[in-house]
């Protein structure tokens, strides 16, 4: 149970260093780019920790090449999902992508109970209805006495970006969930962030924009990849880690989380305020979350 809780609160903290760092690198980068340069030089550290550990695993490729299909739509669902979330983090901010990030509950809990057994007895919880119901309730609060985008029309165009993103992450959990029971954790972070970083440089390479890395300072690019292998570990490894260990439903409950460390470190980092209407709608998250996670601990 300890061990659970440690994932799911490191989780959290690093997630909300996370979206500050990704909200940065949006407004300096042009998104194909930006994709490109993080999920490759994320990939490229899973692979040499899958050299060193792993490489039995990709025995299971050679003897179910079906799961290499598998690996290939994930990618492709991972490409299109971070396609329009890096961009509606350009139109919107970090507090904004870290929220409409728990907006994807209802949709990812639905999906995942219709197609898999273990994930519908979770939700035949009451508890779990209470505990989100409250939760999204806090968090919708939380957006909307959050700090507001000076441009309506560029938050409502990012909006849009970031609810077609959650769109895609419901699915991609899916696959995830079921190519999980086959293949390590490590294994998938490695190949998803290889193949949709290889997706993003060749659609880079044909838009003609990868030449604009050539005007960016030295110091820049490194802090790129370096968010890349951050955002790789973080927002890849650990959620990946989560669902198939602790499942989507429980992974979609700690996402509610997320803003509110986003908050937090935004203001003391950057000296962002939060109001008191914040700050009452992040004790109804916190409640919601302790609620519907309540029967899953005792379970442990």
């Amino acid at each position: 149970m300890s061990n659970d809780f440690l994932i799911r609160f490191s989780y959290v903290l690093l997630m909300g260093f996370g979206f500050p760092i990704m909200r940065y690198m949006s407004i300096h980068f042009e998104t194909l780019n930006n994709n490109a340069v993080r999920f490759i030089s994320g990939g490229l550290l899973f692979v040499f920790i899958c050299v060193l550990k792993y490489r039995n695993e990709l025995v299971k490729l050679l003897r179910e090449p079906s799961i290499i299909l598998y690996l290939l739509l994930l990618a492709a669902f991972m490409t299109g999902n971070m396609y329009f979330f890096i961009n509606g983090l350009k139109y919107t901010s970090a507090l904004a992508g870290s929220v409409f990030g728990i907006m994807s509950m209802p949709l990812a809990v639905i999906m995942a109970a219709i197609f898999f057994q273990d994930e519908r007895e979770k939700v035949k919880q009451k508890n779990f209805y209470i505990g989100s119901i409250l939760s999204l309730i806090g968090s919708l609060i939380f957006v909307i006495y959050g700090n507001k985008s000076g441009d309506s029309y560029d938050f409502i165009t990012g909006s849009l970006f970031l609810g077609i993103a959650i769109f895609i992450q419901s699915i991609q959990n899916l696959f995830v969930k079921k190519i999980s029971k086959k293949l390590n954790t490590i294994v998938i972070s490695a190949s998803t962030a290889m193949l949709a970083g290889i997706f993003y440089l060749i659609l880079a390479s044909n838009t003609g924009v990868i030449y604009q890395l050539q005007d960016v300072s030295s110091g820049l690019l490194i802090g790129l990849i370096f968010a890349g292998i951050y955002g790789m570990l973080t927002g890849m490894l650990f959620a990946f880690y989560i669902v198939q260990k602790q499942g989507v439903v429980v992974f979609n409950i700690i996402q509610l989380t997320v803003p509110l460390s986003t908050t937090l470190i935004a203001y003391f980092t950057l000296g962002e305020t939060i109001s008191i209407y914040q700050g009452f709608g992040a004790v109804i998250v916190i409640v919601g979350c302790i609620i519907s996670l309540r029967k899953k601990y005792n379970g442990n």
